[in-house]
């Protein structure tokens, strides 16, 4: 039996994926998380086959509620579960120890086919994502530690003003740096992570 706990921060979503998993007799969901730090207890406590995250999760990310619970139990398997496909993310969740990178939008999702293919030592990408290469910005150089914090922001669905305030800078200095951002390149925009350049 694989047991399964869901980590999804909207009860409507973590209800659907259940009765999905549940309707294979080989699977059974054993807990629910409603954000990050629960998802990490609830780990802890129930050691479960497969955790199914959510990328943008409150409190702690998933991105890092990930990290926790492999470091607390190699043998986990994390099925990222995310609205983004850029490839900047699935890496991020592919090096943070996530076994699979499948999107919630996809309209073939077939989630208890993906949690017995990772629960089996499987990598499991959605048919969208292409085989991500390592994280390059633009001009082949790394992304440098901030970039990949404004990313992080932008997968947690964070405003420029938000994300502004983190890093200390007002909206029009972000700009200013930026002028390619301007009008309809917003930073929540998550098509176009590749265009910042924050190096301060």
């Amino acid at each position: 039996m694989i047991t399964v706990l869901l980590a999804d921060d909207h009860t409507l979503v973590r209800r659907g994926f259940r009765r999905l998993l549940e309707d294979d007799a080989n699977i059974s969901v054993v807990g629910e998380a409603g954000d990050g730090d629960e998802a990490i207890k609830l780990a802890a406590d129930l050691k479960p086959t497969v955790v199914v995250m959510d990328c943008a999760m409150p409190k702690t990310s998933g991105l890092v509620a990930t990290r926790r619970i492999l470091e607390s139990d190699p043998d986990v398997a994390v099925l990222m579960l995310s609205m983004h496909a850029e490839e900047t993310l699935v890496r991020q969740a592919l090096d943070a120890g996530a076994r699979g990178y499948v999107l919630k939008s996809a309209l073939d999702l077939d989630l208890a086919s993906a949690v017995r293919r990772v629960a089996s030592g499987e990598r499991v990408l959605d048919a969208s994502v292409l085989d991500p290469r390592p994280v390059r910005g633009q001009r082949g150089r790394a992304l440098s530690p901030r970039e990949l914090e404004v990313l992080q922001m932008i997968c947690d669905g964070k405003s420029n003003k938000e994300i502004g305030a983190t890093l200390g800078l007002s909206q029009y200095h972000e700009r200013a740096r930026h002028p390619q951002g301007r009008g309809a390149r917003r930073l929540r925009d998550p098509a176009r992570p590749r265009h910042l350049e924050m190096t301060a």
